[in-house]
């Protein structure tokens, strides 16, 4: 989804305890105050954001501190609102990634397992391999013959926890065809959630909404509803366009990443 931020009309500004007359406000005192708000509210995450802002803006900080003390003409609650956006804005989305599989040429690619339609008595055929350059590369050819049409691609792998917003990002680079994307939070279901990846031919990245994707079996969807479980342990790469065709897909990563709100 979209985050938004909220129209609420009052300001960090209104905020600011800065009384009238010969009294200055203690910057030190102030700053001090936000930073143990924004870490009791916040906890953690907001302790590494924030003091990724100060480390830029802490030369700053420190000479405009002495200017603030001196002569209020300076609007530094101006400038602490407008970091304080700024990481509202950026802790607003806090993203998880988590490795699925990185190719490269000593990545362990046993539990990569190639499926044709021969199993039905087809005879298309497919094979995956890693490169010179390190990437996986899953190539072949798909024939109609004997009512057959496809060849995929499987990886196994010990359960990896999903969420609500959970996406994977693919590093890829296609030939141009369409393939599809198939998911299983278990193994052994006869169905799995699917998705189609139209490539462009060049190095791309894929990011599929697992919430988006549908289920089905046998080239059938299902009458069920989208991925929603808590948990993936299986994927797959498949060619079948109804149609005879050679294919090349090279692989270089895949991650999953949980969009986390504080």
């Amino acid at each position: 989804g979209v985050v938004t931020e909220s129209a609420h009309t009052s300001t960090w500004e209104n905020d600011v305890p800065v009384e009238d007359g010969d009294n200055k406000w203690d910057c030190r005192q102030f700053l001090s105050s936000v930073i143990r708000a924004l870490f009791a509210r916040f906890g953690a995450p907001i302790k590494l954001v924030f003091i990724w802002v100060l480390a830029d803006e802490f030369t700053v900080l420190v000479e405009k501190e002495s200017e603030c003390s001196m002569n209020v003409s300076f609007d530094f609650r101006r400038y602490l609102y407008d970091m304080k956006l700024f990481t509202t804005i950026a802790m607003a989305i806090l993203v998880k990634s988590q490795l699925i599989f990185d190719f490269n040429q000593t990545a362990p690619v046993n539990n990569w397992t190639v499926v044709d339609d021969v199993v039905m008595g087809g005879r298309s055929y497919g094979r995956f391999s890693i490169d010179s350059e390190g990437h996986g590369v899953f190539s072949g050819n798909v024939s109609l013959e004997n009512n057959g049409g496809f060849s995929s691609l499987r990886y196994r792998f010990e359960k990896i926890n999903t969420y609500e917003n959970s996406k994977i990002v693919i590093r890829l680079k296609g030939d141009g065809k369409q393939y599809q994307f198939r998911i299983k939070n278990n193994r052994n279901t006869y169905y799995s959630y699917t998705t189609t990846i139209k490539t462009s031919g060049d190095w791309e990245n894929i990011t599929i909404d697992l919430k988006d994707m549908y289920p089905t079996f046998r080239g059938q969807i299902l009458n069920m509803p989208h991925f929603n479980e808590n948990s993936i342990e299986e994927l797959v790469f498949l060619i079948g366009n109804k149609k005879n065709e050679s294919f090349e897909l090279v692989l270089d990563r895949i991650d999953i990443i949980h969009s986390v709100t504080p």
